[in-house]
């Protein structure tokens, strides 16, 4: 199904969007991408950067699934050296190319598998995983509590689903943004904060803790 033109431009699978580009630079470059966040979303970055970092203190052998990867920006929390084995996954190619080129820039390559899949239908096994990583990503599932029931399922007990996403309850400020944004086919369905928290009890997550910074939503909990 091919979306409408907006879309195309800012939110496409099929093609290297420009929404990525702009993301992405967003992120690589703060001090010009802080105060865009801070403007545009009322957020606060350094949320982002201070989830993205955490993975840093994994030790060697830790096993993490970044879904959706995008473009890497979770990488840049990946130490060279660092002996992880992580997976980077997405459904759009495009998106799967931007990610090894970031892991090539961060000499991280050695320590990443890509691998193009769906959210909903993970083919990992039960409790595979140390850390699930899903950041600006639950918002463009088409379904977002399978994505959410998936991500815990492939959690081992004691593990960690870390992520960010816009949701549908976090002011009338971005009602406008959420609309157009489902119009046009960059949003999905999305979900509220109460609902996340919700799944992710029914996913067997404890110590579940979910931070609203203006449009965005922070969330962290522990396999139980």
């Amino acid at each position: 199904m091919r979306l409408p033109v907006v879309g195309q431009v800012l939110g496409g699978w099929e093609t290297d969007p420009l929404w990525a580009t702009v993301y992405e630079a967003s992120v690589n470059h703060p001090t010009l991408g802080a105060p865009m966040w801070r403007v545009g979303f009322g957020s606060d970055q350094r949320l982002l950067h201070e989830t993205v970092g955490s993975l840093s203190s994994l030790p060697a052998g830790s096993r993490v699934l970044d879904v959706p990867s995008g473009g890497g920006i979770a990488l840049r929390g990946v130490r060279p050296g660092q002996g992880l084995d992580y997976v980077a996954a997405d459904i759009s190619p495009a998106m799967l190319d931007r990610a090894r080129r970031a892991a090539d820039r961060l000499g991280v390559t050695d320590q990443v598998t890509f691998r193009e899949t769906d959210v909903a239908d993970l083919a990992d096994d039960d409790a595979s995983y140390d850390r699930v990583v899903s950041l600006t990503g639950l918002h463009c599932f088409p379904a977002p509590r399978e994505a959410v029931g998936e991500m815990t399922r492939v959690l081992r007990p004691g593990g960690e689903l870390v992520g960010s996403a816009f949701l549908t309850d976090t002011g009338w400020r971005y009602e406008a943004g959420r609309r157009i944004g489902r119009a046009s086919g960059i949003l999905g369905p999305m979900c509220s904060r109460s609902e996340l928290h919700g799944w992710l009890r029914a996913g067997g997550m404890r110590r579940v803790v979910v931070r609203t910074s203006g449009a965005l939503v922070y969330f962290r909990a522990t396999k139980g």
